[in-house]
């Protein structure tokens, strides 16, 4: 076993027990401590096997070097973990905005009642 391998099973490792940390601690959801299990899981199982995975890999995609298969087959992956991030931090946003319209407006009312209220007096 290489160094780098090494390496990355203890990264490994070190993010499942940080992954479980932090849903005991309730900063992640059941469905997000899964996926993300199932990532670091993927990344185990390459960092102990990556010149098994990575010609197999090569072979399934018709490329010259398993390497090249690992490298494009990372990229496609990180740029649907990037789309998810952009879905999320979107609906955020627009929920963002939602709440302070909706705050906005009743704030708006709770000053205009007030002046009725002082006008009264």
């Amino acid at each position: 076993m290489y160094v780098a391998q090494v390496i990355a099973l203890l990264a490994v490792v070190y993010i499942v027990v940080r992954l479980i940390n932090d849903y005991r601690r309730g900063r992640i959801e059941w469905a997000s401590l899964l996926s993300w299990l199932a990532i670091v899981a993927v990344f185990g199982i390459v960092a102990a096997f990556p010149l098994q995975i990575s010609n197999e890999i090569k072979n399934v995609l018709g490329l010259g070097r398993g390497l090249d298969a690992l490298i494009v087959v990372s990229i496609g992956l990180m740029f649907l973990l990037m789309f998810e991030l952009y879905v999320e931090v979107d609906r955020t946003k627009r929920e963002i905005t939602e709440l302070t319209r909706k705050i906005a407006i009743e704030l708006e009312e709770i000053n205009e009642r007030l002046e009725k209220l002082e006008k009264k007096l």
